[in-house]
């Protein structure tokens, strides 16, 4: 294996450990957090750093391998394969595509778009699975979605601009 592909697995291994952090530390400060699911989470943010540092491809690997690691330490609650998919699957391995979308100044248009990704993804999920209402699935997951989105969007930029001295 070459020195760089020893360093990317290196650093992948990190944003994943990030992610269970980040992850970890949203269910301690137990904000906005809802009743049947759903919460400000911050693991997103390990996600999205990864996604504009790595790319997306190994972003998108470190999300999916990120939604097993949530399987393993017991932080997943799901109802059925199409929860398993539409909950985890693609709501958190979509931010491994961020770096697809253009950065304009600090305005990092990729985690909008996977956010709404996300957001739309567990909107399904709570049609589908719970049999609720779209209007009522979706007001149900933005209210934790926003301010999810809201945090990436001011410390994802400030992040990245202070680890493009070190990357």
């Amino acid at each position: 294996m070459k020195r760089s592909e020893t360093r990317a697995l290196a650093l992948m291994a990190i944003y994943c450990a990030l992610f269970v952090v980040f992850d970890r530390v949203s269910d301690m400060l137990n904000l906005f957090k809802m009743a049947n699911g759903g919460k400000l989470n911050f693991g997103p943010i390990a996600l999205l750093i990864c996604s504009y540092h790595l790319g997306w491809k190994k972003g998108t690997l470190v999300g999916i391998v990120s939604v097993f690691l949530q399987l393993v330490i017991g932080s997943v609650s799901w109802y059925g394969i199409a929860s398993f998919l539409l909950d985890y699957m693609i709501a958190y391995s979509v931010y491994g595509l961020a770096s697809l979308f253009p950065n304009i100044s600090y305005f990092y248009s990729g985690i909008f778009v996977t956010s709404a990704v996300r957001l739309l993804s567990s909107t399904l999920a709570g049609t589908i699975v719970w049999e609720s209402p779209f209007w009522a699935s979706l007001t149900y997951n933005a209210s934790y979605m926003i301010p999810t989105t809201l945090c990436a969007v001011i410390i994802v930029p400030l992040l990245c601009e202070r680890l493009k001295k070190i990357w």
